[in-house]
């Protein structure tokens, strides 16, 4: 295990694809604990206590490294490569500012 994240490269400026909630489980009638978002593409998930593991299983199936508690007032995220647990939560790093 790092003891810094080697991929904060993989950080975008993402809007939630689904911010009611789980993309999965809302498709399916599915129920949900608490929320984590890919930092890579916007993908909702649910944690790994919710019945589907829907986080989890985006990383497996994408690889997208990244995500983030997507829990009001929670401000932490998770290096899933990395094993590695950060707080506060990363954040995209604007190459440009805007005006």
């Amino acid at each position: 295990m790092s003891s810094s994240c080697t991929h904060l490269e993989h950080i975008h400026d993402v809007k939630p694809g689904t911010p009611a909630g789980c993309e999965e489980c809302l498709k399916t009638g599915g129920r949900w604990v608490h929320l984590r978002l890919c930092l890579t593409c916007g993908h909702v998930g649910c944690c790994d206590n919710s019945p589907g593991r829907h986080a989890t299983r985006h990383f497996h199936n994408t690889g997208h490294p990244l995500i983030r508690s997507f829990e009001r007032g929670e401000d932490w995220g998770w290096c899933y490569i990395d094993e590695l647990f950060l707080e506060p939560a990363p954040k995209a790093h604007r190459a440009e500012s805007s005006r």
